[in-house]
């Protein structure tokens, strides 16, 4: 279940950057910056950067409200990162199966 997030990609003037922009907000009016993946992720912001960090793709992540801006490894295919963030709600997909706890 969950909703899966409206995602639209632009590219920014600026090389190697582009422009996430989602149908909902993140952070409300708070910047988050990351460098690098966060070792702590207690915010969606947080959480959104380490997944975007793991395809090895990005090399900085600016999350402001609905905007997310990334800068990406030239050469990337950013398609992959629409794919990340519209999934970042999903918590269940078809074909999952429950885990049952064992007593």
């Amino acid at each position: 279940m969950g909703q899966p997030v409206a995602v639209t990609i632009t590219q920014s003037s600026e090389p190697g950057r582009v422009r996430l922009e989602l149908n909902r907000s993140l952070t409300g009016q708070e910047h988050e910056h990351y460098e690098s993946a966060p070792a702590q992720q207690t915010t969606f912001g947080a959480v959104l950067a380490a997944r975007l960090f793991a395809t090895g793709t990005v090399r900085a992540v600016h999350v402001l409200s609905n905007i997310v801006t990334v800068d990406v490894v030239p050469g990337s295919d950013t398609s992959v990162l629409a794919a990340i963030v519209t999934d970042l709600y999903q918590y269940w997909k078809p074909g999952m199966v429950p885990v049952v706890p064992t007593a």
